[in-house]
């Protein structure tokens, strides 16, 4: 009825009634859906799934939960710290040799600094490293050098280079252009405008990048240790496979302790890096939710007023 009463008066006005626009028929986004759907559909009936064993479940969780830390096997703390540290010596390493042959890999991948028949073959080397795990890189390596934590820390050193180097020219990519154009209209060589031009703007995310993977690197060396590579990884799946159930909660109480210790201390030293001030994750998570809470308090405050 609104309708026919606006199109009359537009009508006596000498004007052109105006039309709803039609929704926009979006075939290609509805297939898209449809191709989701069924792959998912597809992939649940796909999965060979015992729904008995399902529903027993969390009484099995529980009962070997219980096996495992009522109460978990202290007396081989001493063997589990010796095995995570030899683990976090694993990480540190590979970390290191990461930095060390993906920095300038990463200056000659960046786009306004190299040509393209430098740059794009260098693209192409991380994409493949990053494609790679490093629990394949670490078995394809044990025909060399057997299984040591020796194998464990180069197989991380490599899977580093991949995910540091792209990591590396992104950030170098982003960095204002005006200290670039800087250094090239004083006449600087293209390593004088890496150093001056590139890299100052660049450090903190770079260092930051670099920590985080560290943090990664950890988490990486001890499942390398499932394969034999050494370290904590190591200790845990021998302990499983003899079902010694106390000793394997103890492990798993040292692994997420100290990772958890390594979080926070990198988190510590990130921020001193991007923020100029030495100060623990938790404890900045904690005072915003303080300072949140408090703005709360006195916008009700300013309500009741």
């Amino acid at each position: 009825m609104s309708a026919t009463i606006e199109r009359q008066a537009a009508s006596r006005v000498g004007v052109a009634p105006q039309q709803r626009p039609r929704k926009p028929v979006r075939v290609a986004r509805a297939i898209v859906w449809v191709v989701v759907t069924v792959v998912v559909v597809a992939a649940f009936w796909g999965v060979d799934i015992s729904w008995d064993a399902l529903w027993q479940l969390p009484q099995k969780l529980a009962h070997y939960l219980g096996l495992m830390f009522l109460p978990p096997a202290w007396s081989k703390l001493p063997d589990a710290l010796g095995a995570t540290m030899l683990s976090v010596a694993m990480a540190w390493f590979g970390t290191v040799i990461g930095v060390i042959v993906s920095f300038p890999l990463s200056l000659l991948a960046t786009r306004g600094l190299t040509p393209a028949i430098v740059r794009w073959p260098l693209r192409a080397v991380f994409a493949v490293l990053r494609a790679v795990p490093e629990v394949v890189i670490a078995v394809l390596m044990l025909s060399v050098t057997g299984l040591t934590a020796y194998t464990g820390a180069l197989a991380i050193a490599i899977g580093s280079i991949g995910t540091l180097g792209k990591w590396g020219y992104e950030s170098f990519e982003s960095v204002d252009r005006g200290a670039i154009e800087a250094a090239t209209v004083t006449g600087g060589s293209r390593v004088q405008i890496m150093r001056w031009g590139v890299w100052p703007n660049a450090k903190p995310d770079v260092l930051a990048f670099w920590l985080y993977r560290f943090e990664i690197n950890v988490r990486a060396s001890a499942i390398l240790g499932l394969i034999g590579a050494g370290g904590i990884g190591k200790m845990l799946i021998d302990n499983i496979q003899f079902r010694v159930w106390d000793v394997v909660g103890m492990l798993m109480i040292v692994v997420v302790v100290v990772t958890m210790i390594i979080d926070q201390l990198s988190g510590m030293v990130r921020h001193r890096i991007i923020a100029g001030q030495w100060e623990l994750p938790i404890v900045t998570a904690v005072r915003r939710r303080s300072a949140r809470r408090a703005r709360a308090e006195s916008i009700e405050l300013k309500a009741t007023e």
